[in-house]
């Protein structure tokens, strides 16, 4: 399993309430084409900021009333509307691909912080909207947890993001811990990197952790996928660890074997 907030996206979850399905299905299928626009196939930036700009006006078209002009906004429309979602979400989703295209590299910690915001907060956001849970503070928790398990992707695929000459480690981290962008390059595990690493582990585990009382709060089906995706998050951590971070050459994933773990863990969780 990949942790990031499309693969963990609950759109065939036997946890999901089958009459929330085709709202989940309809909100995957924007984020993921939109997505895709911004990283799939070999379209020049221009390109794919004309198309990513196009997805905006077909957000406006369902902001002012109007009919969509494609299948794909017109069952997006549909869900907005039964299910009273706001577009803000949207729109943040939309703001984050298209970073993607032209933004490559990140100074600051609260730069990153800021992307994941907008490229994986809204996921959680339109989730509790669509259970009616969006409260203020269940949305805080979300957003927490969103935004750590983006940030483990990113630990988790830092040998795939650089073909795609991106690197999402912060620039002043790197600078902190005296690693270059050769480590990256080369694969070079030493000291240096594996300070980096544990630090960086260690603060997506605080964010996500921290989080933790919302997957307890959630009631029913909600509560028990959210266990889940937060034990999937820490255990990928673990298996960072247990490689000793060298993401080159042993790229972190769950196996069968981790489900009957993470289900022991999200059971536990009520009892901790």
């Amino acid at each position: 399993m990949s942790v990031n907030h499309y693969e963990n996206f609950p759109v065939a979850s036997l946890l999901l309430p089958a009459p929330l399905r085709p709202a989940v299905r309809a909100i995957y299928a924007f984020a993921r084409s939109a997505d895709d626009i911004a990283d799939e196939g070999d379209a020049t930036p221009e390109d794919r900021l004309r198309a990513l700009r196009a997805y905006e006006a077909a957000l406006d078209l369902i902001e002012q009333g109007q009919p969509a002009e494609s299948a794909l906004f017109q069952t997006l429309e549909q869900t907005i509307a039964s299910h009273r979602l706001p577009l803000t979400p949207f729109r943040d989703l939309l703001s984050a691909f298209k970073q993607d295209v032209v933004t490559t590299r990140y100074t600051q910690f609260g730069d990153l912080l800021d992307y994941c915001r907008r490229s994986a907060n809204p996921v959680g956001c339109l989730m509790l909207h669509l259970y009616g849970e969006a409260t203020t503070l269940n949305l805080r928790d979300s957003d927490a947890i969103c935004s750590a398990l983006q940030l483990i992707n990113f630990w988790q695929d830092v040998a795939i993001d650089w073909p795609k000459a991106r690197i999402y480690l912060p620039l002043e981290d790197l600078q902190r811990f005296g690693v270059t962008q050769a480590h990256i390059a080369e694969g070079i595990v030493d000291h240096a990197w594996r300070r980096l690493m544990q630090f960086e582990v260690q603060r997506a585990r605080t964010m996500m952790t921290g989080a933790k009382p919302l997957a307890l709060r959630l009631p029913g089906r909600i509560g028990w996928e959210l266990r889940l995706v937060i034990q999937g998050g820490l255990r990928i951590l673990e298996r960072l660890e247990a490689v000793d971070y060298d993401v080159f050459r042993h790229r972190p994933k769950l196996n069968k074997a981790d489900w009957i773990l993470l289900a022991w863990r999200a059971v536990r969780m009520g009892h901790a």
